[in-house]
């Protein structure tokens, strides 16, 4: 993870112009100096897993590809341009094509089209049959998935302007532009459909919804609030994707708070302290977070009361957490796949992928929980 600076004023855009990404201010590489990840603790297997299948999809070099599940099929795509749509049970390959460009961002998808951000801030459309629909241009580089909604396309690029653009000829329909703080990370903040909204995590920690058909904002409400001496103590971000459920939008944000919020009005239910630059994960008892420290915290939904921490996995650089049945996984920088109890955060299980960080929000697929490493391998892990 790296932090962008947004360079203003004429003498220094006369040197450098546009954004500039700074990774002497990574915070996280900051931090570490001096803590090192944890070893990985001896498990006496109370739980058992196992790889139901394995597709290489080719590498996400800098940037975060989240696999998607669409009729019982998934579809995954990697930095060169591949894209593939397997069977979600057995990972067995029903088509693969090559976009015209790289990527940087996807997948997006309604269940009837998919979406994907390209080299150089383009927009690339598909039918489920991977047949190119049409292509567009947004303003800057697109790190964000697209979100697919009501007959729109919600694009977010990093000079956070976002687009609203007809799901069926990729024509512009209205414009969102918001102002950026001086210090971003360079992440890929998402975003979320929730009937005719989108709502969308933006720089500075806010959460921001949106009408679909026209951009107009419904409501605003900051997750963490900028505070400290320097512009790099007061950076503060949403992690990952916010999470949506019942009436409530749950997310997290870096140097912040970790919440969930009214899906109408956007009023707290309730937040904690957390600093975190992945997202969360939400079932019907807990809020799931993980810390810039590599701490896995449990919250009861109701009222955010601390139900458990383990800290084992200390400065491991963590994916986000995914709920599943009894367990919660979650990857790290070497591949490594850490199952932990629901109840009280007990190690439970371990699977190992390919060496690489994982990166991208696991995603539930059935029996199957998928996880895409950096190198580009897409896993099936079975719970049994």
């Amino acid at each position: 993870m790296r932090i962008t600076q947004k360079l203003i004023g004429v003498s220094v855009l006369a040197l450098m112009a546009g954004c500039s990404t700074l990774s002497s201010l990574n915070p996280f590489a900051s931090k570490s100096k001096g803590n090192v990840p944890a070893p990985l603790v001896e498990l006496k297997g109370s739980m058992a897993v196992r790889t139901a299948w394995k597709l290489d999809i080719g590498k996400a070099q800098d940037y975060v590809f989240t696999p998607v599940l669409v009729n019982q099929s998934l579809v995954v795509a990697g930095a060169d341009g591949a894209i593939a749509r397997v069977d979600a049970a057995s990972g067995k390959q029903l088509w693969r094509i090559k976009a015209p460009t790289g990527l940087t961002a996807g997948v997006g998808t309604d269940g009837n089209m998919l979406v994907f951000g390209g080299a150089k801030g383009g927009v690339l459309a598909y039918d489920l049959e991977g047949k190119l629909l049409w292509t567009t241009q947004a303003s800057s580089e697109v790190l964000s998935s697209p979100v697919v909604g009501d007959g729109i396309v919600v694009v977010r690029s990093v000079d956070n302007r976002i687009v609203g653009l007809d799901a069926k000829t990729g024509e512009k329909k209205w414009t969102v532009q918001r102002v950026s703080p001086p210090l971003t990370l360079r992440n890929a903040p998402g975003m979320v459909v929730v009937g005719k909204e989108v709502i969308v995590a933006q720089p500075g920690g806010k959460l921001l919804s949106l009408n679909m058909a026209t951009g107009a904002a419904r409501w605003e409400v900051a997750v963490g609030e900028s505070r400290g001496a320097t512009e790099l103590e007061r950076v503060t971000d949403i992690g990952g994707t916010p999470v949506v459920i019942d009436q409530e939008v749950c997310a997290v944000s870096y140097q912040g708070r970790v919440g969930c919020f009214d899906i109408n009005t956007g009023a707290a239910r309730w937040t904690k302290e957390l600093s975190s630059d992945v997202g969360v994960s939400v079932d019907q008892r807990f809020v799931f977070a993980v810390d810039d420290k590599g701490a896995v915290s449990a919250f009861n939904r109701e009222g955010g009361v601390s139900a458990w921490k383990n800290d084992k996995l200390s400065y491991r650089r963590l994916s986000t957490p995914v709920s599943y049945g009894r367990t919660v996984a979650v990857g790290d920088y070497q591949g490594f796949i850490h199952f932990l109890s629901r109840e009280d955060g007990s190690f439970l299980a371990r699977a190992a992928t390919d060496g690489s960080a994982i990166t991208s929000a696991p995603l539930v697929a059935g029996s199957n929980l998928i996880f895409q490493t950096q190198s580009g391998t897409v896993t099936a892990i079975a719970v049994e």
